[in-house]
């Protein structure tokens, strides 16, 4: 499955690739961003990128809307089958857990393909940077956060952590009044 997924995202990869490699670009600039995102390339380009546009909004749909869907749809009928459940607690645990899960994916999702869609609508390079740090980094950090929270002991520590800081934010507060 992995080697499957792998293969998908390089042919996905290869179109943008051999489109990008036709156009020109203008010289001495520079991309205002932490790595070399597709739409900020395509930002620096001098001739026309209505090809590279196309290209990028076909591959998006196809690695990006298809995939979404099927997850959207598989939660929907996770979500009727939890609702079959009879115990009140017992669906409180399983929406928790679909919950959490459905807000990592659909920040995943929202944030990647709001950056690979946007190259049309030039969005300000600190939101697009804001956007890439969130399905580059923040997710994926997210998922091992999210599963040691169902353990007792780490919300017991997160809590005192937690705890700890409230009365340090009021003390810096007063300090600042």
């Amino acid at each position: 499955m992995a080697i499957g997924s792998w293969l998908i995202r390089v042919l996905g990869a290869l179109p943008e690739t051999m489109t990008i490699l036709r156009q020109s670009f203008c010289t001495n600039r520079e991309i205002p961003h932490f790595f070399c995102d597709l739409t900020e390339v395509l930002k620096l380009t001098c001739s026309d990128k209505l090809i590279n546009n196309i290209v990028v909004y076909s591959v998006a749909i196809i690695l990006g809307v298809f995939p979404l869907t099927g997850i959207l749809f598989s939660y929907s009928q996770k979500f009727s089958s939890i609702l079959r459940i009879s115990s009140d607690r017992g669906k409180y645990k399983a929406f928790s857990t679909c919950g959490s899960h459905l807000l990592v994916v659909s920040l995943f999702y929202g944030t990647g393909l709001a950056v690979n869609l946007s190259s049309v609508a030039t969005l300000p390079s600190r939101i697009s940077v804001i956007a890439s740090v969130m399905y580059t980094m923040v997710t994926p950090m997210l998922n091992p956060f999210i599963y040691s929270l169902r353990n007792r002991d780490i919300k017991v520590a997160l809590g005192r952590v937690l705890s700890k800081m409230v009365p340090l934010r009021e003390s810096v507060d007063a300090r600042l009044s």
